[in-house]
């Protein structure tokens, strides 16, 4: 019998009024960023999902675990591009990574893969081979493409709200509400919860 597919997993950082970034787009962990990194949100990371954290940040807290995750990682350009404007042209060498563009031409690091055909289409391309979960890490317009792909959420709920910003789907995704099941939570000290979600049979079967 052939084992079950792999997940496509959205798993990403949103404040508790549902945005992942600032209106400006930029990265809301950086030096001018507005989100709280306290010890046990990086703790919580590293142990449970250590191969989301970009390579950098893996060298300076010594990880080397693999991760029993994701091992394939998907883009888009404007998210991309956050790395690559820090001097960062692969912010993930320990993972497949797949920068969605049709703008981009020529990878800025061979070990970044681009494509320029339809999302959908490539994650479930890559839902039908062998390996484990897919990461989809946004930004939002490559989020709101894959809206019907999506099996999973992990929602890194912050304390914080921010009024207004990047939402966790682009305004362009196509209305289709969808039933979730909380499977999994763990809320820490300084506030911030990781939610699990997967999505229910009877609307995934609805495809």
């Amino acid at each position: 019998m052939r084992p079950p597919l792999r997940k496509l997993v959205y798993y990403i950082a949103t404040t508790l009024d549902g945005f992942i970034a600032g209106p400006d787009g930029a990265d809301p962990t950086g030096p001018n960023g507005f989100w709280p990194l306290p010890a046990d949100y990086i703790g919580h990371i590293a142990t449970h999902y250590p191969e989301t954290l970009p390579g950098p940040a893996r060298a300076a807290l010594s990880i080397t675990a693999e991760g029993s995750h994701f091992d394939t990682v998907l883009e888009g350009r404007r998210s991309y591009e956050i790395g690559l404007k820090a001097g960062v042209t692969n912010a993930f060498p320990h993972l497949r990574h797949l920068v969605f563009s049709r703008t981009l031409t020529e990878s800025p690091d061979p070990t970044v893969e681009l494509i320029a055909t339809d999302p959908a289409q490539t994650a479930r391309d890559l839902k039908s081979q062998d390996g484990k979960d897919i990461w989809l890490i946004g930004g939002a317009e490559l989020a709101g493409a894959l809206y019907p792909e999506i099996d999973q959420l992990i929602l890194k709920v912050g304390a914080l709200t921010i009024g207004t910003g990047i939402p966790l789907f682009s305004r362009t995704a196509t209305f289709d509400p969808r039933s979730w099941q909380l499977t999994d939570h763990t809320v820490l000290g300084s506030g911030a919860a990781f939610l699990t979600y997967n999505i229910r049979n009877d609307d995934r079967s609805a495809d």
